[in-house]
């Protein structure tokens, strides 16, 4: 899955960033025969305690960004990556879903109209709604298309 870094910047720890992008690390050792295991707790270093520390913080500061209500239906999710691309999966949805929002929407905007005994004002909010979700869903039409279709959808006087 690609996640944008970018649209994630202004996030004030890279470190959880971090943890969040790479999932949950798992602290092992290696025994004389060369089989690598699990590290017992008793023998972790500060390192690795900050290391686990790290990821905790990324998982609480997931859920906690979620509002009571979506987070009891993530629960089920126990690293900070899961979560995200639980996230991502329900939000955004697989590249057929997004593409077929931005379709949905571009038709939306092609037959964008005046309803009759409608206001100016509630129609210029529903238009002023459309481009938005038009543009957060990765659609972009030129300004003068933009301009064109909301003078050409006002009511015929």
């Amino acid at each position: 899955m690609e996640v944008s870094y970018e649209k994630y910047i202004k996030m004030k720890d890279f470190k959880i960033w971090r943890c969040i992008l790479k999932g949950p690390i798992r602290i092992t050792t290696t025994l004389p025969d060369k089989t690598i295991v699990n590290k017992a707790i008793e023998e972790y270093t500060d390192e690795e305690f900050d290391k686990i520390e790290q990821q905790e913080r990324a998982l609480a500061t997931l859920t906690m960004a979620l509002s009571p209500e979506i987070a009891q239906g993530f629960r089920e999710y126990k690293s900070a990556k899961a979560l995200w691309e639980a996230l991502i999966e329900v939000y955004e949805g697989n590249v057929d879903m997004k593409q077929s929002r931005q379709d949905m929407l571009r038709q939306k905007f092609n037959m964008f109209n005046h309803v009759l005994g409608e206001t100016l004002e509630a129609q210029l909010q529903r238009f002023i709604t459309l481009t938005t979700e038009m543009s957060s869903a990765g659609v972009f039409v030129s300004r003068s298309e933009v301009n064109k279709k909301l003078l050409n959808s006002l009511p015929k006087t």
